[in-house]
């Protein structure tokens, strides 16, 4: 769904607008979801040729994971029951994939886990002006493509290296309870202002995208946003 004045709720909670496109991204880095929205995300950005600036937001699908995390066998078991049940979702999830040069690999995937540790990696990367979309590809696709445990911090450091960080400087940051505290204090923000799923996308802080919406229809987003209602560019106010 799209909202055109779910924008007023982040004021004061995230940066003013630029004159770039600004696309605030509200994702989990162990939802496949968030990795097919990221995908069509950046086939949009594409598409529109323009400067552009995105920032990464922390949400947790599963808040209460254990810190190190669980089988994906008990996993399943407490949150779905039967796993046949949730079978025909990830077939479909191979498939979308697929269509957006993703290689789900759900058989390579024995543990679940906490993600906090990944999105402390994440604001790291914001904060040393690093490239966050090489970041949570590497993310997303260590866990979705080969099954990597993304909590593990031996893990996060090769990860952070491939886009540009310092191993000294990611594990210092994962032993740093300031970092745990403001991804925390950032999540809780997002949640208070009414987001309860992923991935969401807050366009130059106008309109609020729910959901992996197709690259065409961020495509319309972007060009409602930076030439207002009056264009006779086709729109709706929500798209589900």
């Amino acid at each position: 769904m799209i909202g055109s004045g779910t924008g007023k709720m982040w004021r004061g909670v995230l940066p003013r607008p630029e004159a770039t496109l600004q696309v605030d991204v509200i994702a989990d880095l162990a939802c496949p979801w968030s990795f097919l929205g990221k995908k069509r995300l950046d086939d949009a950005l594409a598409a529109v040729h323009g400067p552009s600036n995105v920032t990464w937001y922390p949400f947790q699908i599963n808040p209460e994971m254990p810190d190190h995390g669980m089988p994906l066998a008990d996993y399943i078991s407490a949150k779905f029951g039967d796993p046949e049940k949730l079978q025909p979702t990830l077939d479909g999830l191979v498939l979308a994939g697929k269509a957006q040069g993703i290689d789900f690999r759900f058989d390579r995937i024995t543990h679940v886990p906490n993600t906090l540790n990944a999105h402390r990696l994440m604001n790291l990367a914001q904060q040393q002006s690093a490239d966050t979309s090489l970041l949570a590809e590497k993310i997303l696709y260590g866990f979705f493509a080969l099954g990597l445990d993304i909590s593990d911090r031996e893990v996060l450091a090769e990860l952070g290296a491939e886009a540009g960080l310092g191993a000294t400087e990611v594990f210092t940051t994962l032993e740093d309870e300031r970092s745990r505290q403001i991804v925390l204090s950032q999540e809780a923000e997002v949640r208070r202002f009414g987001v309860t799923g992923v991935p969401d996308f807050l366009i130059n802080k106008k309109m609020f995208v729910i959901g992996p919406q197709r690259a065409e229809d961020l495509v319309n987003v972007f060009d409602r946003v930076m030439f207002g209602d009056e264009s006779d560019l086709p729109g709706s106010p929500s798209l589900h």
